[in-house]
């Protein structure tokens, strides 16, 4: 999903991040950031049945729009005033390419030019990423922490592939002065074949920018770019293949 990042304090400037093996190479044996086997298993397999059957009933999810072979509900989160997404449907694009792009750092860099820093490093047999991006002018700066996950499974006789993830917080990645960090985003994706170059999606999404942005403006920029953000991720798994 596209970032939606603004706030009415003006972020102070900082140079271009690069990628940094010294970053890269943080030693986190000294923080417990796994998720328990259970809880992630029980997260995959929610990802996996919502992909088969979405859970739609017993809140108020409501159909906001469809676009190109996805139908996209919202439910309004009361604490926040911003939408949670799902998006359903098929996409042209083999479910192992979707979930490469989806896991694949570089992919990010190159498709959003505000990202100016971005490393990973393992902690603990876990995947945790840094991500910082600049705006020019009024807009404030993000940084963000989170961890993901990559599965695939047998899941009541078909293969899906899962992809996870989570804002975390660790003392390793301290809050930036001048960049607000955003906490509260979570992202799951389960794919699986739908035929020949095609995918079968289910994505959930969720992020709070923060900052003093007010809530309506969010929810309408994000819902106007969720067909960009379709027809580009689309276009990115066509080149990936290409590449590779």
């Amino acid at each position: 999903m596209p970032w939606v990042s603004s706030s009415s304090s003006q972020a102070a400037p900082e140079s271009a991040g690069l990628w940094s093996s010294a970053q890269a190479s943080l030693n986190c044996s000294s923080e417990k950031v796994p998720v328990p086997g259970s809880i992630l298993l029980q997260r995959l397999r929610e990802a996996c049945a919502e992909l088969q059957r979405p859970a739609l009933s017993g809140a108020a999810w409501e159909l906001l729009m469809e676009t190109q072979g996805i139908s996209v509900y919202g439910l309004l989160d009361q604490p926040t005033g911003l939408y949670e997404y799902k998006l359903i449907g098929t996409l042209r694009a083999p479910p192992d390419i979707l979930a490469d792009i989806c896991m694949d750092l570089g992919y990010i860099r190159r498709r959003i030019p505000q990202v100016t820093e971005a490393y990973e490093t393992e902690c603990d047999g876990e995947t945790v990423t840094y991500m910082k991006m600049e705006f020019p002018f009024l807009l404030s700066s993000r940084d963000c922490v989170y961890v993901k996950q990559r599965r695939d499974l047998d899941f009541r006789g078909q293969k899906i592939q899962v992809v996870l993830a989570k804002g975390t917080s660790l003392p390793q990645f301290p809050e930036r002065p001048g960049f607000i960090r955003v906490s509260q985003c979570q992202v799951k994706l389960a794919v699986e074949s739908a035929g020949h170059n095609r995918s079968k999606v289910f994505i959930y999404c969720f992020i709070n920018p923060g900052g003093w942005i007010p809530s309506w403006l969010i929810n309408m920029v994000a819902k106007s770019a969720i067909p960009g953000f379709l027809a580009d991720l689309e276009d990115a798994c066509l080149k990936y293949q290409r590449r590779t």
